[in-house]
């Protein structure tokens, strides 16, 4: 039973099992129940008062009553209850067996030659005699041999017992199936979600000890997907990190040199040596975003506590980023709905936010504005600080992938812009240390806006 096949056929199995066996059982019961009946006071009395039901009726003359009366016994009882005219004919139409037709003539014979209608009326026999005030006589005799399974399982109250009994077994071996299979599947997608949020350590084969089918085969396959993950990334990490600090080396060499350089240059290599100082300054701050990344991802670097005033913080970045803006013929416009303060590291909370509003500023139109805008959402207990240009946007499929180094737009987002696709991951990975998210969309207007949230309490 160590497949998950056999597990779901055979509990499924069981269940069917349990369900027509109880039915049949039940079902068997309540016939050889009724058929021993045949000679108890309890049919005779039943019977008795039958037949006074139905000579009430019939000495009306209510015909249609009659019929529907009969009707309304032949569902009550289990054993069929014919009411027999002298011709063999039930009332109903329903087939009346030979024996019962031969043995109605008997009856009939003896009432005519002995006239005992009063004795055969309260006769002791199960047999009752009906007779309409015309003088027909009806014989109300029960059927025991046409009982059959079918008719049994349809009365509601011998149906209800093997049915419910069912529903519950069948209900508690179904959510013991159900809770078995969705248990760790559960555990999987809560593995995935985590791997998302980047813990690539998580595994799930431990929380499955004991299992031997195919959700633990699928656990260990995930799990040695998620190693290997966690190794490739973590080498990934690791060569940035080592690539950055080597490269502060032979930069701070190369610049040292440029400086010397200048110093024993004529003036016409001025051209020249500033080209070589801006890519020196470009490089330098390439490498110095990697190892800010580098840091935020490998957790080695912790955060300060502080109250942040953001109506502050958001009217400083304005206020840098507008020197900027006017240089370009654009202009930052800051709204602040509710201020806030929150608990968090002020300098890299700063830096974030201030990378997106440069960002904003880079790619927005001539002659249009960047707004910034703050406000709190009560009762998610969230601030929200959404920073909207107005340029040409980015492609909807690329939106989810913005956040992610090195990851760069064609056309609008291209090289000639000055940036190396890192400023974007470093402020996610920052906010992300304030407990807060960060999301792209474009406008419909034209242009993207950026939404970052932050938790109040915190």
């Amino acid at each position: 039973m160590n497949s998950l096949f056999s597990k779901i056929f055979i509990s499924f199995w069981l269940t069917l099992v349990l369900f027509a066996g109880s039915t049949i059982w039940l079902a068997s019961n309540y016939i050889d129940h009724m058929r021993s009946d045949q000679n108890a006071s309890g049919l005779r009395a039943r019977m008795a008062s039958y037949s006074q039901e139905a000579q009430k009726i019939i000495d009306i003359g209510d015909g249609p009553m009659l019929r529907k009366w009969l009707t309304r016994l032949d569902h009550r009882e289990a054993i069929p209850i014919l009411l027999v005219d002298r011709n063999g004919n039930d009332l109903l139409d329903r087939p009346v067996p030979s024996r019962v037709v031969r043995r109605m003539a008997r009856w009939n014979h003896e009432l005519e030659n002995n006239d005992q209608e009063r004795e055969h009326r309260h006769s002791p026999r199960v047999r009752r005699l009906v007779v309409s005030p015309q003088g027909d006589r009806y014989w109300l005799v029960p059927d025991y041999q046409s009982i059959t399974l079918g008719r049994v399982l349809k009365r509601p109250h011998v149906i209800a017992i093997p049915v419910l009994l069912a529903t519950i077994i069948g209900g508690l071996v179904c959510f013991a199936l159900a809770r078995y299979l969705t248990a760790p599947l559960g555990r999987l997608k809560q593995a995935t979600v985590r791997m998302a949020a980047g813990e690539l350590n998580h595994r799930v084969a431990p929380s499955l000890r004991g299992r031997k089918d195919e959700i633990a085969d699928l656990a260990e396959g995930f799990d040695d997907m998620a190693e290997r993950l966690e190794q490739l990334v973590g080498s990934h990490k690791q060569l940035l990190r080592d690539a950055s600090h080597e490269l502060r080396s032979p930069l701070a060499r190369l610049q040292v040199a440029l400086g010397l350089t200048r110093q024993r240059a004529d003036a016409s290599l001025d051209i020249e040596l500033d080209r070589i100082e801006r890519e020196t300054e470009r490089l330098n701050e390439l490498i110095g975003q990697l190892l800010s990344l580098a840091r935020l991802e490998s957790g080695g670097m912790v955060p300060t506590k502080n109250e942040i005033d953001l109506e502050v913080l958001l009217k400083n970045i304005a206020e840098d980023a507008s020197y900027e803006a006017r240089a370009n013929s654009k202009s930052v416009r800051l709204d602040i709905a509710t201020g806030g303060v929150i608990t968090g590291d002020e300098v890299l909370l700063h830096s974030a936010v201030e990378n997106i509003v440069r960002n904003a500023i880079r790619y927005t139109n001539p002659d249009t504005e960047v707004a910034i805008r703050l406000d709190r959402d009560s009762e998610a207990a969230i601030y929200r600080i959404s920073i909207c240009d107005q340029g040409p946007g980015v492609p909807e499929a690329m939106l989810p992938r913005l956040f992610e180094p090195f990851v760069r737009v064609a056309e609008a987002r291209d090289r000639e812009s000055g940036g190396y696709g890192l400023g974007l991951a470093i402020a996610d990975r920052a906010i992300r240390m304030h407990q807060g998210t960060i999301t792209a969309r474009n406008q419909s207007s034209g242009g993207i806006c950026m939404e970052i949230t932050l938790p109040a309490n915190h």
